[in-house]
């Protein structure tokens, strides 16, 4: 096995580790708990989790969108085209594009703003929707909004130097 290919980025502490090495402790009434923060390594330093493994990685120094529910990248800063969107449940932001989403089978939706060929995108990583992608306008006003992104405000949050 080549060197190094146990190791995992950890979220919280930033460093390679191999994984957390902390026992489960022991189950009580027929239910397991798993620890909530289990160390990495025996040394000092911040406890960690393993990491998840995404399709695509944002780059750090950019500050990005992501999802709420898992933390799977979705989205930089720089492709926001519009926060002036209504979602289903709520507001919502318009993307040039995103990444680490999937995409269901188009259908027609009569939208506040005329007739649309939309389909549901979904987090990758934890499969929660997030919003959908403009397939096709029917209205000539619309058509700047074919082959972007609409990610409603309650499926993300704010990442890498929003302060």
């Amino acid at each position: 096995m080549p060197r190094g290919a146990n190791l995992l980025r950890c979220f919280t502490c930033d460093r390679l580790c191999g994984g957390c090495t902390a026992p489960a402790p022991p189950a009580r009434q027929g239910i397991v708990l798993q620890p909530v923060m289990p160390s990495c390594d025996p040394g000092p330093g911040p406890a960690c989790l393993p990491t998840k493994t995404f399709r695509s990685y944002l780059p750090r120094c950019h500050r990005t969108y992501s999802c709420v529910h898992c933390r799977a990248h979705l989205a930089k800063h720089d492709e926001l085209i519009s926060k002036s969107f209504q979602g289903s449940h709520g507001r919502a932001y318009l993307f040039n594009s995103v990444v680490n989403v999937g995409c269901g089978p188009a259908e027609q939706r009569l939208l506040l703003t005329g007739l649309h060929s939309v389909a549901d995108i979904f987090c990758e990583s934890c499969k929660t929707t997030l919003g959908w992608k403009y397939e096709q306008a029917f209205e000539t006003s619309q058509k700047y909004k074919e082959g972007k992104y609409i990610i409603e405000m309650s499926h993300m949050v704010k990442d890498n130097g929003w302060d």
